[in-house]
């Protein structure tokens, strides 16, 4: 699997978690201390967040990273 799936599978994940717990893109964004339209980009996979960014999208989520992430 090239970068670019994986990163789309990482925001389909992200999108669903977030959708499943009732928060906007706007509630996760706020709460991980990013910008909406960065976070938009991550759940499209058009972006890599760093490690420090996904910890804090995980925690927003109320998630563990094994979770979300596929390692």
């Amino acid at each position: 699997m090239n970068s670019f799936q994986g990163d789309k599978v990482f925001g389909k994940k992200l999108r669903k978690a977030r959708k499943n717990i009732g928060l906007t893109q706007s509630e996760v964004a706020k709460q991980a201390k990013i910008s909406v339209n960065y976070y938009a980009c991550i759940e499209r996979g058009e972006v890599n967040p760093s490690l420090e960014k996904i910890r804090n999208i995980v925690k927003a989520l109320g998630l563990k990273s094994s979770d979300i992430l596929p390692f």
